[in-house]
């Protein structure tokens, strides 16, 4: 297995890439900028110049790469366009390279709420909206996935088991970035995965489950 992964310098992508080093999977990371990625990530990380909206730089950065995590989204800005061009177009341009390169897995960081239109999140330039094209547009491409629906999403970790449910179940909450890292490392090695949307949050209240017993909860 080696990971190639997108948006690898955002705060969910760079713990992303620090799970895969973890487990001694090769990471290549996609980087725009190669000095302050290097201050960011992981030295085993194997760092790759390209940006997902120029799909031409796309198949050299993804090399021999057979699984893809993607963890790109839009800054919050003054740009109209800005999540429609990062988290579809850029979302939509990595699924086609990534069926001509023969990936074995797209694993996919999305939102909880992409299916609610009147979310307050949408006042950021329908961002959900966007990623919910980006969902539809993956699950027709005939590639193995895993789409991962993060609840809100904080810096910090914590000791809260996570709570795993099917599409549009989950409406609330929130989850660690490291624990929404490690949930798409483990999607990668774990078949119940596949094909799946998983909506997931950590809650103090829950029991602890493993990764296959999280997965396979999931129909």
């Amino acid at each position: 297995m080696k990971a190639f992964v997108a948006g690898a310098t955002g705060e969910t992508g760079r713990r992303i890439v620090q799970e895969l080093v973890k487990k001694n999977i090769p990471v290549r990371a996609l980087v725009r900028n190669i000095d302050s990625a290097k201050a960011i990530l992981p030295a085993e990380a194997e760092l790759v110049v390209g940006d997902v909206l120029q799909p031409d730089t796309l198949r050299a950065a993804i090399g021999d790469s057979t699984v893809l995590l993607c963890a790109t989204g839009a800054k919050p800005s003054f740009d109209p366009t800005g999540p429609y061009k990062v988290d579809y177009e850029g979302t939509k341009n990595l699924v086609d390279i990534a069926k001509t390169k023969g990936i074995e897995h797209f694993v996919f960081v999305s939102s909880l709420c992409t299916s609610q239109l009147f979310h307050p999140l949408n006042l950021f330039w329908l961002i959900l909206v966007w990623k919910k094209q980006a969902e539809e547009y993956l699950q027709k491409s005939g590639l193995t996935y895993t789409i991962v629906r993060p609840g809100g999403l904080k810096n910090d970790d914590n000791s809260n088991p996570i709570v795993m449910s099917a599409a549009d179940t989950l409406f609330d909450g929130s989850i660690p970035r490291t624990k929404v890292a490690q949930v798409c490392v483990e999607a990668l090695f774990n078949p119940e995965s596949k094909n799946k949307i998983v909506e997931i949050v950590a809650k103090p209240e829950a029991s602890a489950k493993s990764f296959q017993e999280l997965f396979a909860s999931v129909g």
